[in-house]
């Protein structure tokens, strides 16, 4: 039996994973850049945050901040359908309105605008609204039938503190490292470090809020937060040796590595764990403190059998400081994969 997503009450932040249908590589660079496209301007419909992400052959993760639904009054939703639809859609849209308001159906036109605003400030809701609207222009441009995505995304509900949301956005941005695309995230264009490392406003200030302390706010927030985002970012991919003394001037977490940690129970630093394959982040449920993840566990008891009596669970196998997950998966929590 299927779960109904749990979502959080308010503010909520949700790592998000979706991938194609059978898992075939169909996003090729210049598909990738249409999806980044349509991303934004899903968010700017939504008002869903994207604060990092990572697209990438044949899936995508997305770190997003879902704020607490608001008012949104008709200026604010002609500017949001813009964003997502074009000036000359929704010039047609406010006609319609103004025509059903004036021969007295205005009920008409309220029904439509609370059906758009019902897609505002919902993770669902966003996530339905760009897979949809990506996969309509993918099989349009390869004369393609069917569904593009595997039926459902998954989401983990992350703490909307910075050391959670921190750590689920680096493992987020090391995707392409993990898939060794690149040696340094920065080289990625189609993510949200990549994005940001080459300019990128929107990727920029969303990676500025992950880093939430007040200081980041100030001009110059950017240089603050990339040095701190990038300590954690960064272990390297291949070791290596220099040419004649054989001396290692760079290391990284190798798969027989991870495996005699894994086998010892043993831990790797948080900065190694990241490089691998961590199913936490993607299969946890809820990710954060042990005092959020025990709130969670409390607002949806329902989802737990009777003889569970609390939720946070410790993190295996690295230096996770005080994360917690709901869920424990006692089988390869963490593997370095061969292709991501």
């Amino acid at each position: 039996m299927r779960h109904a997503r749990v979502k959080a009450e308010g503010t909520g932040c949700y790592h998000v994973v979706s991938r194609i249908v059978d898992r075939n590589f169909r996003l090729d660079d210049g598909e990738k850049e249409i999806f980044r496209r349509m991303m934004r301007k899903a968010e700017a419909f939504s008002g869903v945050r994207v604060l990092t992400y990572a697209v990438m052959s044949n899936h995508f993760h997305l770190l997003v901040e879902v704020p607490e639904r608001g008012e949104v009054d008709e200026a604010e939703l002609v500017r949001r359908m813009t964003a997502l639809y074009g000036e000359a859609y929704v010039a047609n849209r406010v006609k319609q309105w103004r025509e059903w308001r004036d021969g007295g159906a205005a009920s008409l036109a309220e029904a439509e605008q609370e059906r758009l605003r019902a897609r505002m400030g919902d993770v669902s809701a966003f996530v339905k609204t760009l897979k949809q609207r990506y996969s309509m222009s993918y099989n349009a441009r390869h004369t393609r039938t069917g569904t593009l995505w595997e039926e459902r995304f998954k989401s983990v509900l992350v703490e909307n503190g910075e050391n959670a949301k921190a750590a689920v956005a680096a493992y987020i941005d090391l995707n392409p490292v993990r898939a060794k695309i690149v040696a340094d995230p920065k080289d990625y264009r189609w993510s949200g470090y990549g994005e940001a490392c080459g300019g990128g406003r929107a990727a920029r200030e969303g990676l500025i809020a992950v880093h939430d302390s007040r200081g980041y706010e100030q001009k110059g927030a950017w240089r603050l937060v990339s040095a701190r985002y990038r300590t954690l970012l960064y272990v390297a991919g291949g070791e290596r040796r220099e040419a004649y003394t054989e001396r290692v001037v760079r290391s990284g977490i190798k798969t027989r590595e991870v495996d005699r940690v894994v086998g010892s129970g043993g831990k790797m630093t948080l900065q190694e764990a990241l490089r691998c394959r961590v199913r936490y982040f993607t299969d946890g449920m809820a990710i954060g403190g042990k005092d959020f993840v025990e709130r969670f566990f409390d607002d949806n008891r329902r989802l737990f059998g009777p003889k569970r009596k609390d939720g946070a669970r410790k993190m295996r196998f690295a230096e996770w400081g005080d994360l917690r997950t709901v869920r424990a998966l006692r089988i390869d929590p963490m593997t370095v994969p061969a292709t991501t």
